[in-house]
């Protein structure tokens, strides 16, 4: 069973787990898995 990320407010603990999940889903190198972390307004900020 999946089961939603944590949302607002945020304590510290929470707040771990979303970047966790955040840096796992970036790291699988699965585009559909990234994607569904952004919206269609997203801002696209690139560091270089």
């Amino acid at each position: 069973m999946e089961t939603k990320p944590p949302l607002p407010p945020f304590t510290r603990e929470t707040a771990k787990t979303k970047v966790q999940i955040a840096e796992d889903d970036w790291n699988s190198r699965e585009p559909k898995r990234v994607a569904l972390a952004y919206t269609g307004d997203s801002p696209w900020r690139n560091p270089a």
